[in-house]
């Protein structure tokens, strides 16, 4: 007798590659609406369904995750993000987290260097000027002058895979180098970069031209942009951030870029659960701060190969193997986890 196949809430639409394969695989029932579902719709719409397929826009938080089905096992995150999602509560409960790490590297260094270029040589300035007024008055040898990114100084926070390639990246522009990360990097990653280590960030920050950050939302990676922090930068110093919205004091940064002490921000992710800050849109207004809408891993590349890691967190976990891409609470690595559901 065949074994039944596995039954999944799938809460956005996915590349159309990913969905017709996961409907090969799974009994698989997609959100065909495509807008993010409340507590009660994601209750209902689990009811005999095996695995969750979510993604950033669902919080699953304790108070949800106390109330599944029983017959949810697993959540297998469309993202590498899991701040939406109440691990502990998941681990508690006995159901298995899975993610898709590794998979956006490229496309969110691209997105990192990409931010680095429009912000000092103001390039979304430019655009919009022509794009506004339809009227350009000529070449004039003072006119909309920015900053050359050769010879500057790049902080990096955190040198993981992200970290490296946007350093590679940098490299190649002509960037110097540096950075701060849990654990100093082997010789032979950062002498082709020319890379410096800093074990303390405060020392860093106070070195660097530009800060950009590449490491995950945690308990001690809160606001580590915090206002001591961003008063200590250089003067007329850049932020880069592609990584977490909760990794900067963003009060602090708005008045940091106010008061002219920072030039300006690049942000792919920022606070926006209340609204985006009027204070923060004002400064995008007159360009010292560049707003992209979360876009570093929006690829068609990307989103299928996140696609396919879900599948293979899914598959691996429903064959009785350990997923390759598990989310475990911090801490808990090596430790035995409660039964599954």
């Amino acid at each position: 007798m065949t074994a039944p196949r596995p039954r999944l809430l799938v809460t956005r639409r996915l590349p159309e590659a990913i969905e017709a394969r996961m409907g090969a695989l799974f009994e698989a029932d997609v959100n065909e609406a495509d807008v993010p579902l409340t507590a009660e719709d994601l209750i209902e719409g689990l009811a005999g369904k095996d695995v969750l397929v979510s993604s950033i826009t669902d919080s699953i938080d304790a108070d949800l995750i106390a109330r599944l089905p029983k017959s949810v096992r697993m959540i297998a995150q469309f993202g590498n993000g899991v701040d939406n999602i109440d691990i502990d509560a998941a681990w508690a409960a006995g159901l298995t987290v899975t993610n898709t790490p590794s998979v956006l590297t490229e496309d969110t260094a691209d997105m990192a260097m990409a931010l680095m270029l429009a912000l000092p040589r103001r390039l979304i300035e430019g655009s919009q000027l022509l794009v506004r007024d339809g009227i350009w008055a000529g070449w004039s040898p003072t006119w909309m002058l920015g900053h050359r990114l050769r010879g500057k100084a790049l902080g990096i926070v955190g040198m993981g895979r992200i970290g490296t390639a946007v350093a590679q990246r940098a490299r190649a522009f002509g960037l110097n180098i540096h950075y701060f990360s849990r654990s100093r990097r082997s010789a032979g990653i950062e002498e082709p970069l020319g890379a410096t280590y800093w074990p303390e960030l405060d020392a860093m920050i106070e070195a660097v031209d530009i800060v950009s950050l590449h490491t995950p939302h945690t308990r001690e990676t809160f606001h580590i942009l915090n206002a001591d922090r961003l008063a200590r930068m250089k003067k007329h110093s850049f932020v880069v951030n592609v990584s977490r919205p909760e990794l900067v004091d963003e009060a602090a940064l708005v008045a940091g870029i106010e008061s002219g002490h920072l030039s300006g921000a690049a942000l792919d992710v920022f606070e926006h659960k209340r609204g985006i800050d009027a204070r923060l849109l004002a400064l995008a207004e007159t360009n010292k701060v560049v707003l992209t809408a979360h876009m570093a891993s929006a690829t068609v590349e990307a989103r299928i190969e996140m696609g396919e890691t879900v599948i293979v967190n899914i598959r691996a976990f429903m064959d009785g193997h350990q997923p390759p891409h598990r989310v475990l609470p911090e801490g808990r690595h090596g430790l035995k986890r409660p039964d599954p559901r």
